[in-house]
């Protein structure tokens, strides 16, 4: 086995894409020094981590004075520091397969967050926050794209434009998880890899919000591998342990009061299918 200093992981305690480099982490057994920012607080956008991550996201990995962006890119990063339990295939089919899944995860990620947002984020936005405070918030986020988003999505909610793109987003991931899961157990075939990795914690938190029906009547292949990975020790360690119980619990609620608007909109899509 490969022998490494301690990396340290900036990261979010919900944040799905903080979940799946975590999870990445206990797969490879690596020791890694955790830097946990309150992200509602806006520790995010503090000049000393801006220093280090200018988009003002989670999660940031700093290994001596090499700083690795995006949480794919992390996935295969931590991958090359040990030899144990190799998360990329070897199979060049499999290689293939893993890679356009950790490619697909920039517009399966930006689904999640506008579904999260568009719903029990929004809630909580509107009823703790006046307008002027929503303005300096969104005034934070450097990406001004990412901003006119956050402020469209907050003005409209699920009627916002961009949830109908992010539904036909789902929809593609939602087919080709289908896919791939009929043919083996995992998503690159009967070994559990880096693909399942890439996608875990953001096919969990929609499950999280009660939003499962989205996959489980068209696309049944999906609950099963969520349920078998909700076994393994990195889902318990760097996922459950970091959502707990009452906190599910509240977002499951939360999120089932914008279920019937959201179930609305899914069917009217899949009928223009």
């Amino acid at each position: 086995m490969n022998k490494h200093d301690p990396i340290t992981l900036y990261h979010g305690r919900t944040s799905v894409c903080s979940a799946k480099v975590r999870v990445g982490l206990v797969e490879k057994g690596l020791e890694w020094n955790s830097e946990l920012l309150d992200l509602k607080a806006g520790e995010q956008f503090d000049p000393a981590y801006l220093a280090l991550n200018p988009n003002g996201v989670v999660p940031t990995l700093v290994d001596g004075d090499l700083v690795v962006l995006e949480s794919s890119l992390i996935l295969e990063y931590i991958d090359s520091l040990s030899d144990r339990n190799p998360l990329m295939p070897t199979d060049p089919k499999a290689i293939v397969a893993t890679r356009h899944w950790l490619l697909k995860c920039l517009d399966i990620h930006a689904a999640i967050n506008t579904l999260t947002y568009a719903t029990i984020q929004r809630s909580s936005i509107l009823a703790t926050k006046k307008p002027d405070q929503i303005a300096a918030m969104i005034a934070r986020i450097p990406n001004p794209k990412a901003a006119a988003k956050r402020r469209d999505i907050i003005d409209n909610g699920l009627e916002s434009a961009h949830v109908d793109g992010d539904l036909h987003a789902l929809f593609n991931t939602f087919t080709e998880m289908s896919a791939a899961l009929g043919r083996g157990k995992w998503l690159a075939g009967e070994r559990h890899s880096m693909a399942d990795i890439a996608l875990i914690a953001y096919i969990d938190r929609l499950d999280r919000l009660g939003f499962d029906a989205l996959w489980s009547g068209r696309f049944p292949e999906i609950s099963p591998w969520l349920e078998a990975y909700r076994q393994r020790q990195s889902y318990l360690d760097a996922i459950e342990a970091f959502s707990p119980a009452d906190v599910t619990a509240k977002m499951r609620t939360q999120g089932s009061a914008h279920w019937p608007r959201l179930e609305q909109k899914w069917q009217a899509y899949l009928q223009n299918r």
